[in-house]
């Protein structure tokens, strides 16, 4: 191991294990590497650390990674322990705890008899077998299971196995895309199949819309392993089938025909088997370019369904206008098999360089009712923050007009940027609203396809016929309008003479937070004090932690979202300082946990060049909140610790950087930041900074916002014919 895991298994600072190497003769000596980069024997430097009273500040997830590498490469561990995951979920944390304290060999034997009990579940499991040198690893787990959940421990397995990014072509489908996914099929969807399934979130966002039979099938044995074991801690009563095995080549289900079929499949595979599969009848639509194996995928889903049944498949845009498509992209409008387009921000789903579709298709039925248009929904554009003041777009494009979707959208300036403002990844990406603007048009045009109306800049049903041209382009950003047919003059006047009030009131308030006043140098040099981490804080009773949850988890019982009548608090309303606003789907799996006026917020993923806040003080419009994932909730002790300093120093991007693991996305360790040992009466008054430093942050966030809204209206007006320009004749003589 390197030095700053070393650090980061203290929870010190990289030059503290410098020093450490220094002044103590007992410090391991480097076993390998260079002298410029030299590595350490892991088990030597905790039993130096133990030794020294430093207790491991690491996270479940990361102790668990560590006991894995120090079994070594080859050891095969990472799938023989796939099953023990699913047996350690449906203990208590207390049974776990227990077990964990086990002699070694009581362990072992517990363990190989937990794993036996479910290998015909999973897909290439036997009884397995753990020797003396698995013990560590095995409490690792439980450990991981106890504290962090199973499907964060089922992550971690996977990860020895996968090379998951670029260099591989293996990515996770990000919960919230496969929740909307899931959704966009009829209510009584009970038989679905991903044909290419990978960890099995598909399958399992489809069990908690209700799915009851399940089938995956992977071309990878440890993804399907995966699926399996991922199923059965999502959905133990529905019925599940997971084989291995190339779909295309060797479909594992050639006589099954099912409701539904959810899939991201692989992309830009040119060895898919254009030439063995040549004469294959599951073409009907047209044999498949050999550089087109997206449209394999899509006629392989369609031979699987039922007549009437949906596939909703995430794939890449160019096959929504490559020319080597276009045949087999006519005849799915032709024939009516495909329904809808849906266009996701760059950064929302891997690869995050591109903005993948949604596209969703209907098998037709003979005889069926002919369907004459296509639904395209334009979600590049770029997401409103909603912060509290912050003027709706809703009528910006026809003022009056009534919306499904909520506020319009914006089309982003680059491919390869964040399409939301202020979003770099897929985890922290606001799923919540493209979610709700994606239903409402989806439903308006299911419900009733004739009396559809279009929504400008967000959606447009285009007839067939439309559609059936010289090129066959179905990208949305090509049909979606921008601009109603018919905006009321007068209306949209109104419109730009609020905006304009609303516009000055915000200035005025910005300039009120920005006066300066009474900030004064420290002195000659920087102030120097004494500090301590948030897990030796809590230890001492200064405040109590509550650790953040992924989405999606919900422990042994599945993922069925309780009935709350409570808002949800998200990490995207942490950095955008917006009240409350997720729903029963973001519950943090402590759900019970309700968010107190005073606590302290800190969101648990940041990186990849954002300039959000990571942390605030929950206020009155917070109080009474689930907190949701992604978030990491202290509540200090008022009479110990002040809300505001607390967070102004947890906030700064030194301490999250040296409490974080992960490069381009980074995940924060609440335990190891650090805070300053001072007087109550100073932590008031760097409290009362940092309030100040929170309501000018807001108040240019909501600026922004407003005058951006504001020149988005006039462009629209004056472009679209119903704006004339200011008479500037009088002021020019003059």
């Amino acid at each position: 191991m390197t030095a700053a895991e070393i650090s980061r298994i203290a929870g010190v600072t990289r030059a503290t294990v410098s020093n450490w190497r220094r002044r103590h003769d007992d410090f391991p000596a480097p076993s390998a590497g260079t002298e410029s980069s030299p590595l350490y024997d892991l088990v030597a430097v905790q039993a130096w650390l133990r030794g020294r009273g430093h207790t491991s500040t690491a996270s479940p997830t990361e102790e668990l990674r560590t006991a894995l590498r120090l079994l070594g490469p080859g050891s095969g561990v990472a799938t023989r322990l796939f099953p023990l995951v699913a047996s350690a979920s449906r203990r208590t944390p207390q049974e776990l705890a227990e077990l964990a304290t086990l002699p070694d060999d009581q362990l072992i034997a517990r363990a190989e008899k937990s794993a036996g009990e479910l290998p015909v579940a999973v897909p290439g499991a036997e009884p397995f077998r753990y020797g003396p040198d698995d013990a560590g690893v095995l409490r690792a787990l439980l450990g991981c299971v106890r504290e962090a959940g199973a499907q964060a421990a089922l992550d971690v397995l996977a990860e020895r196995e996968l090379d998951e990014g670029a260099a591989s072509g293996v990515y996770q489908t990000p919960e919230g895309l496969a929740l909307l996914m899931a959704r966009l099929l009829p209510a009584g969807a009970s038989r679905v199949l991903d044909p290419a399934c990978g960890s099995g979130t598909l399958l399992a966002a489809a069990a908690r819309q209700g799915a009851q039979e399940l089938f995956g099938q992977d071309s990878l044995p440890v993804q399907g392993q995966r699926t399996a074991v991922r199923l059965l801690l999502a959905a133990p009563r529905a019925e599940t089938v997971v084989r291995v095995g190339d779909s295309l080549r060797a479909d594992a289900f050639p006589d099954v025909t099912v409701d539904a079929v959810l899939c991201n499949p692989p992309f830009g595979d040119r060895d898919w088997g254009h030439d063995e599969l040549a004469y294959d009848p599951r073409w009907a639509y047209g044999l498949p370019p050999r550089f087109e194996s997206e449209l394999a995928w899509v006629q392989h889903a369609l031979a699987h369904l039922e007549p009437g049944g949906h596939a909703v498949m995430l794939l890449p845009p160019a096959l929504a206008f490559r020319s080597s498509g276009r045949r087999i992209r006519a005849e799915l409008i032709r024939s009516g098999a495909l329904r809808a387009v849906v266009s996701l921000p760059a950064r929302a789903a891997y690869p995050l360089h591109i903005g993948l579709q949604i596209w969703v298709f209907q098998r037709p039925e003979p005889g069926g009712t002919d369907r004459t248009t296509v639904l395209f929904v334009d979600g590049e554009g770029e997401q409103r923050d909603g912060a509290a003041g912050t003027p709706s777009a809703t009528d910006t494009a026809g003022a009056g007009a009534g919306t499904r979707g909520g506020s319009r959208p914006r089309r982003s300036g680059s491919s390869a940027s964040s399409a939301p403002a202020s979003s770099a990844s897929a985890a922290s990406f606001d799923w919540a609203g493209l979610t709700d603007r994606v239903l409402a048009q989806w439903t308006a045009f299911t419900t009733a396809p004739d009396a559809y109306a279009d929504e400008p800049g967000v959606a447009r049903a285009v007839p067939l016929v439309d559609l059936l041209d010289d090129v066959v382009d179905v990208t949305p950003a090509r049909h979606v309008r921008m601009t109603a047919a018919d905006i009321d003059p007068a209306a949209l006047a109104r419109r730009v003479q609020d905006l304009y009030t609303q516009l000055a009131e915000q200035v005025a308030t910005l300039a009120a937070a920005s006066a300066s006043g009474g900030w004064q140098p420290s002195g000659p040099a920087a102030r120097e004090w004494r500090t301590a981490t948030v897990s030796d804080l809590a230890r001492g009773g200064a405040l109590t932690v509550l650790r953040a949850a992924p989405s999606g988890t919900r422990g042994s019982k599945g993922f069925a979202a309780p009935t709350v009548d409570r808002p949800v608090l998200t990490a995207q309303d942490v950095s955008a300082v917006n009240p409350p606003s997720g729903t029963a789907v973001d519950l943090h799996a402590d759900a019970a946990q309700s968010v107190a006026a005073g606590d302290v917020l800190v969101r648990a993923l940041g990186g990849g060049g954002e300039a959000a806040a990571m942390t605030r003080v929950a206020d009155d419009r917070d109080a009474g909140a689930l907190l949701g994932p992604h978030v990491h909730l202290l509540r200090p002790d008022p009479a110990r610790l002040d809300p505001w300093f607390l967070a102004g120093f947890l906030g700064a991007e030194d301490n999250i950087a040296s409490a974080s693991t992960g490069s381009s996305l980074v995940h924060v360790t609440p335990g190891r930041l650090r805070v300053p040992l001072l007087p109550l009466e100073e932590q008031r008054r760097y409290g009362e900074a940092f309030r100040r430093v929170h309501e000018l942050r807001a108040a240019v966030r909501r600026t922004a916002a407003l005058a951006a809204d504001t020149a988005a209206t006039l462009t629209t007006g004056l472009t679209a014919g119903v704006l004339l320009p200011p008479d500037t004749s009088s002021s020019d003589s003059a």
